[in-house]
């Protein structure tokens, strides 16, 4: 596993960005695009159909991109396959492994900001009211979400290492290592 001051191996082709719920992965993964010429394939936008519903073509479309040359996305929906075809193909695995405290904080702005704003999402969704039930309950609470798998990286990370030797790991803990990897990688 490489820290922020390693330098990479190899100049990245397929980005796999790894974190818990509101550490930032799409905003790097814009940025990865950005600094690598590679395309950005966010996977909200391709898991996330009308009124929410996951999208039937979720799996193929994630297969189809995953097998060309230049690409990254975000490691989320591991449950609903994405494991058996993402880090199979991918070259590099950012790991965005910052406190708590800080993702928390990142996620509840977002959250409030996209619920205010009613901010129109992936095929026009918007997220519940901020003033009604079901924002703050049950499968729609994203701050209940992110508590519940704060650990899920840290405990799927060994495996992961083992399972895809090829996968060059990077652990970031704080935006100010990401900002000193991103500006030391090629």
């Amino acid at each position: 596993m490489l820290t922020a001051d390693d330098p990479l191996p190899f100049p990245p082709e397929r980005v796999l960005i790894a974190g818990v719920t509101g550490s930032g992965k799409t905003t790097l993964a814009r940025r990865v695009a950005q600094r690598w010429n590679l395309v950005h394939h966010e996977i909200d936008a391709l898991h996330h159909g009308p009124n929410w519903t996951p999208r039937p073509e979720f799996l193929d479309d994630v297969r189809a991109f995953a097998e060309t040359s230049r690409w990254v996305t975000e490691w989320q929906y591991t449950s609903k396959g994405t494991d058996s075809i993402l880090p199979v193909r991918a070259d590099l695995l950012p790991w965005l492994d910052y406190p708590y405290q800080l993702v928390r904080r990142r996620l509840l702005r977002r959250t409030l900001k996209r619920r205010v704003l009613r901010t129109r999402l992936w095929n026009d969704n918007v997220e519940p009211t901020l003033w009604s039930r079901e924002a703050w309950t049950g499968e729609n609470d994203i701050m209940r979400w992110q508590k519940a798998t704060r650990h899920k990286w840290d405990e799927r990370m060994p495996r992961i290492e083992a399972e895809f030797p090829h996968l060059t790991v990077v652990r970031l803990r704080h935006p100010r290592e990401t900002e000193r990897w991103l500006r030391a990688a090629q």
